[in-house]
């Protein structure tokens, strides 16, 4: 059941430097600059309007016409190809080629219906994307908020994420984060997309205090944190049983927010019936004093939800690109 909390609206507090906290302080909702009118930008509404075309088709087809354009990226992209079989082979030495192939097609398949999925984030309506929507064991966040507690959802790198995303939204205002992309079009209108239900919205590299002061005040944080570090605070913890860069902001955001930290995995259902967003229990004394612990804690709780719906996870990412000292590189 849908509870209405559009009346939640903590303050956010914008400090005299918006920019030092990395918050979208444009107005994403505000008239179209006129700047994107330019030529430059015709190619990118070309392609813009093909996508929106495709809010028309009924679920089933745009996950049929997906699945096909998974085949064609398989097929023409040999470093994203190259990068899902390298993960599959190092997460699952248990299958065999055969099943590993089989694993890498039916990955490409999801990932083209996932991309399929972007007419319906950045233009569907609030109805529409409900009647794609059902929860399992959402007791666990709404409880949570009950009981008044900060929360923190962990949501790694599904390939129905954005879906979640901005159903929470709808919801309730919510935090999350994103890479600012490299056509500013393009990052107007993701902006855009995702900020049209309320909520904040930080770059990936943004500081973490404006993050912390707005789960104290009530929104709970969508947060992927699932990604090479670089230069960021990590250690070196196991995901698949390989050494892999953890991010540490996790268990220190949920210390400084005293935030419970909720698993929340996104699937697409068979045969284009919609999504499914999956939450699991709390993680239990998490945050702990160790944070190589804490890191191999959220791991843990990834592997967990990949091995469930492997075909879904974000396998075309370098995930395991950053090794330790001394170790040589996996991916060739």
């Amino acid at each position: 059941m849908w509870h209405n909390t559009r009346n939640f609206t903590p303050e956010i507090q914008m400090s005299e430097q918006p920019h030092a906290t990395g918050i979208a302080t444009e107005n994403p909702t505000g008239p179209l600059p006129r700047r994107f009118l330019k030529p430059r930008y015709w190619g990118v509404w070309l392609g813009l309007g093909l996508t929106w075309l495709l809010l028309f088709l009924p679920q089933r087809w745009r996950v049929a016409i997906g699945a096909r354009f998974g085949d064609l990226f398989y097929l023409l992209s040999r470093r994203a190809r190259h990068a899902a079989e390298r993960n599959i082979e190092m997460c699952f030495p248990e299958l065999n080629a055969w099943m590993r192939h089989d694993l890498v097609r039916r990955h490409f398949h999801a990932f083209g219906a996932a991309m399929m999925a972007i007419s319906l984030v950045w233009w569907a309506s609030a109805p529409r994307l409900l009647s794609l929507v059902r929860f399992r064991n959402r007791e666990h966040y709404d409880c949570a908020l009950t009981e008044g507690k900060k929360v923190i959802l962990l949501a790694p790198h599904f390939l129905g994420l954005e879906v979640a995303g901005l159903i929470l939204a709808r919801e309730r205002h919510i935090i999350s984060m994103y890479k600012e992309p490299r056509n500013d079009l393009v990052e107007w209108l993701m902006r855009r997309s995702r900020l049209r239900f309320g909520g904040a919205l930080f770059e990936r590299d943004s500081h973490l205090k404006g993050m912390i002061r707005l789960i104290r005040s009530g929104y709970p944080f969508y947060y992927l944190p699932d990604q090479n570090p670089g230069e960021a605070e990590h250690v070196f913890a196991p995901f698949f049983g390989v050494p892999t860069a953890t991010l540490t902001a996790l268990s220190r955001m949920a210390r400084l927010a005293e935030a419970v930290v909720i698993p929340c995995f996104t699937r697409l259902l068979p045969r284009g019936d919609g999504y499914e967003i999956i939450f699991h229990p709390p993680l239990e004394n998490f945050p702990s004093k160790d944070p190589l612990a804490d890191a191999a804690q959220m791991n843990a709780a990834i592997e967990a939800g990949v091995r469930e719906m492997p075909e879904q996870y974000m396998w075309t990412y370098k995930r395991f690109k950053q090794r330790p000292p001394g170790e040589p590189p996996l991916y060739g």
